[in-house]
């Protein structure tokens, strides 16, 4: 029970990667506050929690709105205390910012190419990634200063290797890995630790229409995923767990900061060859 008497503050909690980083730091000790736009999702999985004999609440939040943040802050230094870990877990992609083939030359009159991306869109996908997190971090991070905090940013392989058809949500996550170090090197002396994970493929409930279709059969992309990922198998959302537990550990990572974990099946190392 490492956890006992802290709280962890994870955004995203009702999707199924950071409803996994709910329960498990949960079930370590930690008071664990749920936020998410879908109040719900968030409410199903502090039930989840409560049900193992975990504490968890559930808030309603807008990740893009700093005063539904900071009211969510208030609340849960009420209920719960101060934030001693922060997971920024919000995020995600549009069809405005998706082109619909790989390349421009596949392209038909039907097909959406990067000429037709929406401004909109394209702008939508980097305030619900880079945004979100830039709030989320100014409304709880001033909880943990001179408290050795933690906070671990959701990065992505995009952020290594942008895949096909996603630029925007490529770029995006490439600014989470960025702003992971900067703020690790702004926080240095302050008593807080800022990480990032990079997950590799997950099944979540997002992307599981682009990777099966409606009968369960693996989609070409799905193919195209596993030949370049060499443990030829998508990740289980428990596996991204003993990163974070070390990331967040004050004792065994006490002098990391500023690094971004790719937890990818050895889908970075692969050239494809």
């Amino acid at each position: 029970m490492e956890w006992k008497n802290k709280v962890a503050v994870i955004t995203g909690a009702g999707g199924v990667l950071c409803a996994e980083i709910a329960k498990e730091y949960a079930a370590m000790g930690a008071s664990v506050a749920l936020l998410d736009i879908n109040l719900p999702a968030a409410e199903k999985v502090a039930e989840e929690i409560k049900k193992a004999g975990g504490v968890a609440v559930a808030y309603k939040a807008d990740c893009l709105d700093k005063s539904s943040l900071q009211a969510v802050h208030e609340a849960v230094l009420k209920d719960l205390g101060k934030c001693d870990l922060l997971i920024n877990g919000a995020g995600g992609n549009s069809p405005k910012g998706t082109a619909t083939k790989d390349t421009h030359s596949e392209m038909t009159k039907e097909d959406i190419s990067f000429f037709d991306l929406e401004a909109g869109g394209v702008d939508f996908v980097f305030r619900l990634n880079f945004l979100s997190a830039f709030l989320t971090t100014q409304v709880f991070a001033g909880d943990m200063i001179e408290r050795n905090g933690n906070i671990v940013n959701i990065s992505s392989m995009n952020a290594y290797r942008p895949l096909t058809r996603i630029p925007a949500y490529s770029g995006a996550k490439a600014s989470i890995s960025n702003f992971t170090q900067w703020l690790a090197v702004y926080f240095a002396k302050s008593g807080i630790r800022v990480n990032a994970i990079a997950p590799g493929f997950f099944v979540t409930n997002q992307n599981r229409g682009l990777l099966f279709d409606k009968d369960g059969a693996p989609t070409a992309r799905t193919k195209k995923i596993l030949a370049g990922t060499p443990m030829g198998r998508f990740g289980e959302s428990k596996e991204i767990m003993g990163a974070l537990k070390w990331l967040t550990d004050n004792e065994q990572a006490s002098f990391v900061t500023g690094i971004v974990i790719p937890i990818d099946g050895g889908f970075s190392a692969y050239s494809g060859v």
